[in-house]
């Protein structure tokens, strides 16, 4: 039983009483779980889908992305937030923790549509005091919008510097105070690969991890992007603030940039880190489907491991809702189905051939679900997906306006870019 948006009690079939002012959904032959967190992803990057292909990663940034990002404006990334949210909701998937520009036009997609977000407005430390400072007003602002919309707030802040190798020490340090400060979390990428964690050394004499520990950015709390170059000296680092880090894996990114090794999740979970499941950003992963990436992270990490018992399909599904769940800041509120949290629910049709004969269902959540099994979907208490139908929003309207201005992101002819990589 749901009430004010919270499940009050998990009771056995049939076991509701019926009353006037209780709506019953019929989940007959659906499984009930919680919904997925797409624990780090650039959500209008959807617009630039497929746009970026069979590319270095450093050709990826230069000549494709950072390049297509000066065209970003407030009304471009708003059409593709909610695009991006759609896709997300039809999924089951009902909370993304983003890292973008124009946060607050993803805050105002998000409250549309009826998903939840935490929502990081990204800086680099090119665009100045004034940028990196802009920065944090958008997160204040994100913040009193969310607390202004519902009691406990389904859109929520966090402090975005992009990375380790895109903003200084300095200003690092200057988000780990604010951070402390006023109660944010700060979500940015670090250790991304084998060879950045190499040039930090180079160039700082410090791994990434060991910046933002010296920058007071663990102590403030940080949701770590990747962390696929995370190495052994720096897990006593990051196993000192284990209850305040957690690190998000986008499996599919680094096998389609050829990124090297992957998030170290086995070593993590010794050092006591949380892992969540993410998708990045669409127009590298191409989907913001976190059931695609559940079951890359599985595959992958066997691989990694070189162990076909490591990661098993529990532990698979628990990183994806409630390893998601503290990647969100939302340990204690979302990520699984019991009395006191949050209502976020995904109903799930396991009867399509790909899923049958259905000898365990864990299985088949985690190597054979697709997105479209999803029937019926609650986010807060709210059904925002019914029978495979978004209930929030027009999709062909949602779907038209992409189409129209998508053109307009990806066009290079303007010349410049937001940043060079070149960590």
């Amino acid at each position: 039983m749901i009430e004010d948006g919270a499940i009050d009690e998990v009771m056995p079939a049939g076991a509701l009483a019926a009353a006037d002012d209780i709506e019953e959904l019929d989940a007959t032959g659906l499984i009930a779980v919680p919904g997925l967190v797409n624990a780090h992803t650039h959500s209008p990057m959807v617009m630039m889908r497929g746009a970026a292909e069979d590319v270095s990663i450093d050709d990826w940034f230069n000549r494709k992305i950072w390049p297509m990002e000066m065209n970003l404006t407030a009304e471009r990334v708003k059409v593709g937030a909610r695009l991006a949210c759609a896709e997300m909701l039809l999924a089951g998937v009902t909370t993304f923790v983003d890292h973008y520009f124009h946060a607050d036009q993803i805050a105002a997609a998000a409250l549309e549509t009826g998903i939840r977000a935490d929502l990081a407005p990204t800086f680099f430390s090119s665009s100045g005091t004034e940028g990196r400072e802009a920065a944090y007003e958008a997160a204040r602002q994100i913040r009193a919008l969310g607390n202004n919309a519902a009691n406990p707030p389904r859109i929520t802040a966090s402090l975005g510097p992009h990375a380790t190798y895109t903003v200084s020490e300095e200003d690092l340090a200057r988000t780990a105070e604010v951070a402390q400060a006023e109660g944010f979390r700060i979500h940015l990428h670090a250790a991304e690969t084998a060879d950045q964690t190499q040039s930090s050394k180079d160039r700082l004499g410090a791994t990434p991890i060991e910046v933002l520990d010296r920058t007071g950015v663990l102590q403030a709390g940080a949701l770590i992007a990747h962390g696929c170059g995370i190495t052994d000296e720096d897990l006593p680092i990051l196993a000192k603030h284990a209850a305040r880090t957690t690190v998000a894996a986008c499996p599919k990114v680094y096998l389609k940039l050829a990124m090297g090794p992957t998030t170290p999740v086995k070593q993590l979970w010794s050092a006591g880190i949380t892992v969540g499941i993410g998708t990045d950003g669409a127009a590298v992963h191409n989907t913001l489907d976190v059931w695609e990436s559940l079951r890359l992270l599985a595959l992958t990490q066997k691989q990694r491991e070189q162990d076909a018992e490591w990661m098993t399909i529990s532990d698979t599904l628990r990183l994806a809702t409630r390893g998601g769940a503290a990647a969100a800041g939302l340990a204690n509120e979302i990520g699984a189905i019991e009395p006191g949290r949050r209502a976020d629910i995904a109903l799930v049709d396991l009867s399509a051939p790909h899923n049958q004969p259905l000898h365990d269902p864990r299985a088949a959540l985690v190597y054979s679900v697709r997105a479209s099994d999803v029937v019926t979907v609650v986010v807060d208490g709210n059904i925002v997906v019914r029978d495979r139908r978004l209930t929030t929003v027009d999709l062909d309207e949602i779907l038209e306006d992409a189409r129209e201005l998508a053109h307009t992101l990806v066009d290079l002819s303007r010349g410049g870019a937001v940043q060079h990589y070149a960590p």
